[in-house]
């Protein structure tokens, strides 16, 4: 009788095509995506204009806003555009510069693929070149002081020749230097909210006529019901989170008044109900109220405002929610959510509140508040609603720049100086390693010269040549020589004054490598419902 057949000791044929299937369709949808916004790199970048499903049209070339626009429904293509909006939360700026160097670095790892290479090797790889990438950007860094206002303006200039609104850099640049310098908290010197920087939209005259603003502003004008005060002098100003109007029942229901005696008697009462809030409010002094919306019950009725007016009250009403922690903050008042606690001492103070016409529309101006918390308003003006919209988000970009700034007070050589020295560094280090670290190491440092050669491309110059020469540049030594899209050609790009913050740079390596890093993971794509 024959014996138990004994365990074949070859190894069984697993087919890997699906994973590999996988793998590289998830690569070619990342890269598709980052294909789509490399055009718009750079000055000499193109526009996109956007058309969403509504009929509405946006026309920029800001990486994190095309991406977030687009429709992607790929799962991996989603983490491009999920990358950006990283970028854009750690630095502002740069959002298509990450997805660029993304779409470069997924490309390398397909050649790494096709060669047979495991992904896992390809990732541990990648990792610790970009830690090395790191360390070169910043050795290139220089410090620059915050008190140093012409190189602040330089480096916001540098984000904002790359919009649209270009031609303004010499206005806008100035403007966010000045309302980060602001709202800088001198407790914590190392950090800025933007959040105390608010930006108004207001259609009507050019980009020229953008203004900032020391104290506060309202984009709705004035109650001018029963002729009401429009302007202000010595004003005492209150919030109030409560209705000055007849209150409700809490639930529904309806009273029927039968005479017209009764009808005069439930007017009589409201007229008193009101005038007892009024008074109890210009006992105080209070002369300008900032009156929150209301959803449940109007906050200021006809009746109100009238009487209101004849107390020489100036009444803004329908004030946002959210908008009543930065109003607090910069008139140092605090809100009142009930008539019984409207005291003098929580009112703010100001010289002047005042309506004034900008542009097609009205706004209340409050300016000489007394003790005046650390925030600043911009009216961002603009011809058309496209123009505006294109402005505030390049005037966000470089108040992004200058926080990078304050966080970490370092800058680098722009016009694609940095990647070129990573490059060449990278590929000088690669020599010293072994097997396959080595290639993966030099297909990172191909991959950095995708930000000077679309430089070089969207310029209209020849990208070969360029790219050529610069590396020539830098292993003579002139590691601050970039593209001078102006000129067409390679100078020492410092002098041009052609820089960016150094948290710009580490945070699109770090980003960008992280992200390819976790695509290559990828085996498999699980529908579940």
């Amino acid at each position: 009788m024959p014996g138990p057949k004994a365990r074949s000791n070859t190894e069984m044929y697993v087919d890997t095509k699906r994973k590999d299937d996988i793998r590289q369709a998830n690569i070619v949808a990342a890269k598709a995506v980052a294909d789509a916004v490399r055009t718009s790199l750079g000055p000499r970048g193109m526009e996109k204009m956007l058309s969403t499903s509504s009929g509405d049209v946006i026309i920029t070339n800001d990486g994190a806003t095309i991406l977030d626009k687009m429709e992607v429904i790929q799962p991996a293509a989603k983490m491009l555009v999920e990358l950006s909006k990283s970028q854009d939360i750690v630095a502002g700026d740069g959002t298509t510069t990450v997805v660029v160097l993304a779409g470069a670095l997924l490309k390398e790892c397909l050649g790494l693929l096709g060669k047979g290479v495991h992904p896992t090797t390809i990732s541990e790889a990648l990792h610790k070149a970009s830690e090395k990438a790191v360390e070169v950007v910043k050795s290139m860094a220089i410090p620059v002081e915050l008190t140093d206002q012409d190189q602040l303006v330089k480096i916001a200039s540098t984000s904002l020749n790359s919009k649209v609104v270009s031609q303004y850099s010499s206005l806008l640049a100035p403007l966010a230097v000045d309302a980060v310098l602001n709202v800088r908290d001198l407790d914590r010197p190392d950090s800025v909210d933007l959040r105390d920087i608010k930006v108004l939209r207001k259609l009507g005259g050019t980009v020229d006529d953008t203004e900032l603003v020391k104290g506060l502003v309202f984009d709705h004008k004035a109650s001018h019901t029963a002729g009401g005060p429009t302007r202000v002098e010595n004003a005492k100003i209150g919030l109030i989170q409560f209705q000055i109007s007849p209150p409700k029942t809490d639930i529904e229901q309806s009273v029927i008044v039968s005479d017209y005696t009764q009808m005069d008697r439930i007017l009589k009462e409201e007229r008193n109900y009101i005038l007892g809030m009024i008074k109890k409010i210009r006992a105080t002094g209070c002369n300008v109220l900032l009156v929150q919306k209301s959803i449940l019950r109007d906050a200021v009725t006809d009746l109100s405002l009238h009487y209101l007016a004849k107390a020489k009250i100036l009444v803004i009403k329908d004030v946002e929610r959210e908008d009543i922690e930065f109003i607090s903050k910069t008139l140092n008042c605090l809100p009142i959510a009930n008539i019984e606690h409207f005291r003098a001492e929580k009112l703010g103070h100001a010289n002047l509140v005042e309506e004034v016409t900008v542009g097609n529309g009205r706004v209340v101006k409050v300016t000489g508040i007394k003790n005046m918390g650390r925030t600043v308003s911009i009216i961002v003006r603009g011809s058309n609603a496209l123009v505006l919209d294109e402005a505030a988000r390049s005037l966000h970009d470089a108040l992004c720049v200058i926080r990078c700034l304050v966080n970490q007070r370092y800058l680098i050589a722009g016009g694609g100086a940095p990647e070129i020295e990573v490059s060449r560094q990278l590929g000088i280090w690669s020599r010293s390693l072994h097997g396959m670290e080595s290639y993966c190491v030099r297909a990172f440092a191909n991959a950095m010269e995708v930000i000077p050669f679309t430089l070089a491309e969207n310029a209209g110059l020849n990208p070969i040549t360029i790219v050529t020469e610069l590396r020539n540049r830098h292993a003579n030594g002139e590691a601050n020589t970039g593209i001078n899209v102006r000129k067409g050609q390679i100078t020492n790009i410092l002098e041009e004054n052609v820089v960016q913050p150094l948290l710009v740079s580490t945070s699109a390596l770090s980003l960008a490598t992280e992200c390819v890093r976790m695509i290559l993971k990828i085996d498999d794509i699980v529908s579940t419902r």
